[in-house]
């Protein structure tokens, strides 16, 4: 005789009920990827009351993060934020670190707040609180002796040499707080990003690169499924602002100017070596060349071009020696800012171009191309230009920033032969703007609610309910949606947990696979572990799929396999589940070589180096029994001869292609395709460990592979499944199994 089960809801009956669902709600919190703050708030009243606003806050916001950054347009104030940030720290000694030339603007602007900033070129020259020194000369401090340290025009980490960028990391790894201060950066500029998140103690390259970037054929891209998550756990940490209106905030007096770009292309004549024509530009070498022997026709034109237009300031971009040096010659009144130089002199020079005293200021982009306030001046030429569009836009922006009251005009020089160069930083600048712009409108609502703007909430999330004849499916979280399935209501479970797998098919935390490690993942698990344990009844079985799990170099550190099975042992035993038994099921390696290019599976690696092969992963059915005893009694529909070939420890004859049809429910943005379970295990699993008219539960319901092969089994089915697409895929496939088992499965249960 078979039970007779329903669907009825009779209470949650969860542990401890409401303590167990406030656990979960405080535990998905937890799973969120954002910085925590270490610091401190600022009452109102307490900032310099000559920040506008929008600086006041991004202070306050600085200082309670502890540890944060401020990605703000050229013209917005950073060196005012970082100064007011340093100073309400109050008495903690700070070190402002940055570019060679900012220093003495930098103590000029704290001036002007009334904060005393004192230059030092070592640790044994400070005095007061607030410190500045260059980047080139950070070796020679104690960083155990601040408690505060900022990092102006902090994007120049990514010019920095790799030794020395280390060297930052390690020297303030232990300072409690940090600010970096730059330019906004564009969403896929990955070394910009990671600098910054690691300099801040908020997340290493290799776990950023795990979390949230996926590499291709293009190299690093951002998940589909990660992009909110991503720009959430920006925004907890940066704070990108173009204009004040991003975060709300009024845009008057910070409305910029007309730019104007204008192209000069001088004609040249190219004699190439050791051929009879000119081919266009080639590599590094022939730009080098072009460049070097179009150098008098260019030189000759900035002249032209600046001679005749005294009546106002000029600043020229040389990127070589001699550029400079002719420049200089040619143009009366002209000042050539240079490499050999003297920090002192450079700051001089620099200075009295500020201050209106110099007439034509001639320098590199790498001298005074960052952090440099030339607001005084509205022309400017390139004379010459590299492929570099980070280094064309900071020095377009030193005059063009807010602030500026005149049109800027911007000429870049050069000869039509170096017109491919002028067409790659053009393209890479109108690139730039879009992911600059991309980034602003993703990350605004986020930014918004970190400094207490707007509440903006949590990732929409679904519940709904569809039945059929002997079968129902819940949209929803299985953490909670389980609670509506009755105390030992479940004569058996079969299902494929997801692997642990960020933002691979949903952004959300209620996504298992959404977590940052195993730790995380079966802690996440074990809810539903505890719900499985309570809806079945005594005595009867829950199967698990699972298979073991790579290792990867850039997740992992290494390359291997970690024991997903064993864990998954482990957090089944921890919740009160007897391991009742597992079946291993047979892999085809050449198959699994195809589709996943392991090197420990192919041809080449068995004649380079054995010692990386290993057999393919095989996929395993763990098998659990819930204690107590079995109140119904199981009788198979088994041969003799089916069972012999069941009984086996290995599974033979599972076709890997024997599934459910996937791709209507693969949404555009998932990263991998579904890997539904085979309905030749299901089935087996189905008319072994259960009666016909009892109930086949699944939480990862996924597009309805244990609900068909129930149905069709002529069991009844209830699921769980978070994501729509696979709910309403899964709804369908159910439907299609209604007419085949012969019966209504509620008149078979009574």
């Amino acid at each position: 005789m078979v039970q007779a089960t329903t669907f009825g809801h009779q209470g949650y009956g969860w542990q401890t009920g409401g303590e167990r669902v406030s656990e979960y709600r405080e535990f998905l919190k937890s799973k969120v990827m954002q910085h925590n703050e270490s610091g401190f708030e600022v009452p109102d009243g307490e900032l310099n009351p000559m920040l506008f606003e929008f600086q006041k806050d991004l202070v306050r916001w600085a200082i309670r993060k502890g540890r944060a950054a401020v990605f703000a347009d050229t013209g917005l104030g950073k060196t005012f934020i970082q100064l007011e940030w340093a100073r309400r720290l109050l008495g903690e000694k700070c070190l402002i670190v940055a570019p060679l030339s900012v220093a003495r603007q930098t103590i000029e602007e704290g001036r002007k707040l009334g904060i005393d900033v004192y230059y030092t070129r070592s640790g044994s020259d400070l005095k007061g609180d607030i410190n500045i020194t260059n980047y080139e000369m950070i070796s020679s401090f104690d960083p155990s002796v601040f408690n505060a340290v900022v990092l102006d025009e902090s994007s120049i980490l990514k010019s920095l040499t790799g030794k020395t960028r280390a060297k930052l990391i390690a020297m303030f790894h232990d300072t409690k707080y940090r600010l970096c201060c730059t330019a906004t950066p564009a969403p896929n500029d990955i070394a910009e990003i990671a600098n910054h998140a690691e300099f801040l103690g908020i997340m290493s390259r290799v776990n950023m690169l795990s979390a949230f970037f996926v590499h291709d054929d293009n190299g690093w891209r951002l998940k589909k499924h990660a992009e909110q998550p991503f720009y959430r756990w920006l925004a907890s940490w940066g704070m990108s602002i173009k204009k004040p209106s991003n975060l709300g905030y009024d845009d008057t007096g910070y409305n910029l100017p007309p730019l104007n770009v204008n192209p000069v292309f001088i004609k040249a004549v190219i004699q190439p070596d050791g051929l009879l024509f000119w081919n266009g530009l080639k590599g590094i070498g022939e730009r080098s060349k072009v460049r070097r022997d179009t150098a008098p026709s260019r030189i000759k034109a900035v002249v032209d071009l600046v001679n005749n237009q005294l009546d106002c300031q000029w600043l020229l971009w040389c990127g070589m020696n001699y550029e400079a040096d002719e420049l200089a010659r040619s143009i009366p009144g002209s000042v050539n800012v240079q490499g050999n130089d003297t920090a002192e002199e450079k700051a001089d020079r620099i200075s009295a171009f500020q201050d209106g005293e110099i007439q034509v200021l001639i320098t590199k982009p790498k001298i005074a191309g960052f952090g440099m306030n030339f607001q005084n001046c509205h022309n400017m030429a390139f004379v010459g230009l590299s492929d570099s569009w980070e280094s064309y836009y900071q020095c377009i922006r030193r005059c063009w920033r807010f602030g500026q009251i005149n049109p800027v005009n911007a000429y870049v020089v050069l000869s039509d032969a170096e017109m491919p160069i002028y067409e790659n930083v053009m393209a890479k600048e109108r690139e730039a703007t879009q992911m600059s712009d991309n980034l602003i409108a993703n990350i605004t609502e986020f930014e918004k609610e970190e400094i207490g703007k707007i509440n903006f909430g949590k990732f929409e999330y679904e519940a709904d309910t569809i039945e059929g004849d002997g079968w129902k499916v819940m949209l929803g979280d299985s953490c909670e949606r389980m609670r509506e399935i009755a105390d030992g209501s479940v004569h058996m479970s079969v299902f494929s947990p997801p692997f642990q797998s960020l933002y691979t098919y949903s952004p959300t935390e209620r996504d298992i696979g959404n977590s940052k490690g195993a730790d995380e993942f079966f802690m996440h698990f074990s809810f539903i572990i505890d719900e499985l344990l309570r809806v079945t009844v005594p005595g009867r079985n829950c199967c698990v799929h699972v298979a073991q799990v790579p290792a990867m170099l850039v997740r992992d550190g290494y390359i291997g396999l970690k024991d997903f099975r064993g864990d998954t042992i482990t957090a089944f035993e921890d919740k009160g589940w007897i391991f009742h038994g597992d079946i291993t099921i047979d892999k085809d390696p050449q198959a699994q070589a195809i589709r996943t290019h392991s090197k420990a599976l192919l041809f080449t690696q068995l004649k380079k180096d054995a010692s990386w092969l290993r057999p393919a992963l095989a996929d395993y059915i763990l098998v659990f029994r819930k204690p107590g005893d079995n109140p119904i009694p199981v009788h198979p529909d088994l041969s003799n001869n089916e069972w012999i070939e069941w009984a086996r420890p290995i599974w033979y004859g599972i076709k890997e292609t024997d599934t459910l049809n996937f791709t209507e429910a693969r949404g555009d943005a998932d990263e991998r395709h579904i890997c539904p379970l085979q309905l030749g295990t299901i089935e087996r699993c189905i008319r072994l460990w259960s009666n016909e008219g009892e109930m086949i539960c699944s939480p990862f319901a996924g597009i309805g592979s244990e609900g068909y092969e129930a149905v069709r089994l002529r069991r009844k089915f209830i699921g769980c499944e978070l994501k729509r697409s696979y709910f309403e895929t899964a709804c369908r496939n159910l439907q299609d199994a209604e007419g085949t088992g012969q019966m209504d499965m509620f008149e078979a249960a009574g």
